[in-house]
């Protein structure tokens, strides 16, 4: 069975940034208002922070419903888990996402400074220093038999590019600017000598969709 690495669902501004600069524990995305990158998922019926009913369905739906859609495993970078840095000062900050992580599987945090896995409801938190092929034999492994997510942030997708690892992806670019952060790509034909490239404007008009695949 073939295991694909792919990123699913991630956002960049039309400049090519993924987060802004200058982030903090007040603002994840730096500089950068999430909900300018976010809006087209939010709105969609499927979103799994939905508190009320309705919400869209048609092309932006599918996508939100396709981020978990046999996933088995998670591959993230330190700044998308916190946005602390160096060495751990304490253990006590388990990441964004309060007692129930959205994600559902191991998840393999790439960090230069390891400390002791744990466990939020159904998902596990490894922190690992190893290359990029070494960590996604662990998620492969651990995925057992189902695909592995590699969501971010833009720095660590680049490291698996670089690699000539990631087997798709789906990135939605908003139409706002950021003018600096973490860059993803200064144009996102810069990928196509290795995947095949499909543009899809959103219904919405919200954003457009880039759908690559390896060549």
């Amino acid at each position: 069975m073939v295991q694909l690495l792919r990123v699913q669902n991630f956002m960049v501004s039309s400049d090519g940034y993924g987060a802004g600069e200058g982030q903090s524990l007040e603002r994840p995305f730096g500089h950068a208002n999430p909900g300018d990158l976010f809006a087209w998922a939010g709105a969609t019926a499927s979103w799994p922070m939905r508190t009320d009913p309705g919400g869209s369905r048609g092309l932006d739906d599918y996508f939100t419903r396709a981020y978990r859609l046999d996933m088995g495993a998670e591959i993230m970078g330190r700044n998308k888990f916190g946005p602390l840095r160096g060495p751990w000062a304490d253990e006590e900050w388990q990441g964004w996402w309060g007692d129930e992580p959205p994600f559902h599987t191991p998840v393999f945090v790439m960090t230069h400074h390891k400390r002791p896995s744990f466990t939020l409801s159904d998902t596990t938190f490894h922190f690992v220093d190893d290359d990029p092929a070494t960590v996604l034999a662990m998620a492969r492994e651990a995925a057992q038999g189902k695909d592995v997510r590699l969501g971010g942030g833009a720095t660590t997708i680049r490291e698996f590019l670089d690699a000539d690892l990631v087997d798709t992806l789906h990135v939605a670019v908003s139409p706002v600017r950021l003018g600096a952060g973490v860059r993803l790509w200064e144009s996102p034909d810069e990928l196509n000598d290795r995947f095949h490239h499909e543009t899809v404007p959103s219904p919405s008009g919200g954003v457009t969709h880039h759908l690559f695949w390896r060549r």
